[in-house]
């Protein structure tokens, strides 16, 4: 199983970005998929999740309202659209799957898998 995340960039306050995880190696109906993020010197956080069938998601209280996770099974992808980003939001930003927890969540024992990460740079 491989997770590949992509999508990260350097903006300013304001802009926006869209982030894409591609997943292969498993099917795409069987996992749920979390996005994390990790700044410099800070523990690594939960951003937002995504059921396995798209129905339903979970935000952080930090972004609900700028971020808008979704995902696209027949293509195996996960996005993250970023809106109104601000200079906090900089950080790797992960995707990770699970497949014990089709729900996802929150904490990350819960992911069996974790993809490589991505920049995002916020400047004010």
């Amino acid at each position: 199983v491989q997770l590949q995340a992509s999508g990260g960039g350097s903006v300013q306050a304001g802009g926006f970005l869209r982030l894409s995880c591609v997943a292969s190696g498993i099917p795409a109906d069987s996992y749920a998929v979390g996005w994390f993020r990790q700044a410099p010197g800070k523990e690594r956080e939960f951003v937002a999740a995504v059921t396995w069938s798209g129905s339903k998601s979970y935000y952080a209280e930090s972004v609900k309202g700028r971020f808008t996770i979704s995902r696209d099974n027949a293509k195996s992808t996960t996005y993250l659209q970023m809106d109104s980003l601000k200079p906090e939001d900089t950080a790797v930003y992960y995707c990770a799957a699970s497949r014990r927890y089709l729900s996802g969540g929150a904490y990350p024992n819960r992911y069996d898998y974790w993809g490589n990460g991505t920049l995002v740079t916020v400047s004010s």
